[in-house]
């Protein structure tokens, strides 16, 4: 049982980490506060949430990847001692993570169509979330270039 426990608290810690950068933020957090209150002051835990979110935003704009572990540890010290605590914990925290952190098999990928129109381009336009590797070859108008309509930036 000690295993699974490590396990969830890695888990939910790791989850928490990333909802306090996303925005679903605000649905996890008042079920996180629920969790760590436990009969206490909900008001104290929401306030350690919020600081810590503030610090993780402030160590991700920093760039400071030891600070963001950090964070992570201590939220993962933090869970671990809760589900020692109440195992109704690990039922609250399992169910959470299954709303907010589906396996990255169960996402559907997605395709992205985009049309330009209204105007003349002299050059390629690209609308996308992340690219890498880019390579335009251009000599005016009737160059080519290599073109996306997948949402995952891989061009064809």
């Amino acid at each position: 049982m000690e295993a699974e426990l490590a396990a969830l608290a890695t888990s939910g810690a790791t989850t928490l980490v990333g909802l306090m950068v996303s925005d679903t933020w605000v649905q996890a957090r008042d079920r996180l506060v629920r969790i760590f209150a436990r009969g206490d002051d909900e008001d104290s835990a929401a306030e350690e949430l919020r600081l810590s979110r503030r610090e993780l935003m402030a160590a991700r704009d920093a760039a400071d990847d030891d600070a963001v572990a950090d964070i992570e540890a201590g939220w993962r010290i933090r869970l671990r001692r809760a589900l020692e605590a109440d195992p109704l914990v690990a039922e609250e925290l399992g169910s959470m993570l299954a709303e907010f952190a589906p396996a990255a098999g169960d996402v559907a990928p997605q395709t992205v169509r985009n049309s330009i129109s209204g105007g003349v381009q002299h050059g390629p336009v690209l609308q996308g979330q992340s690219y890498s590797g880019l390579t335009f070859n251009s000599s005016g108008e009737g160059g080519s270039c290599r073109t996306s309509d997948r949402s995952d930036g891989h061009l064809s």
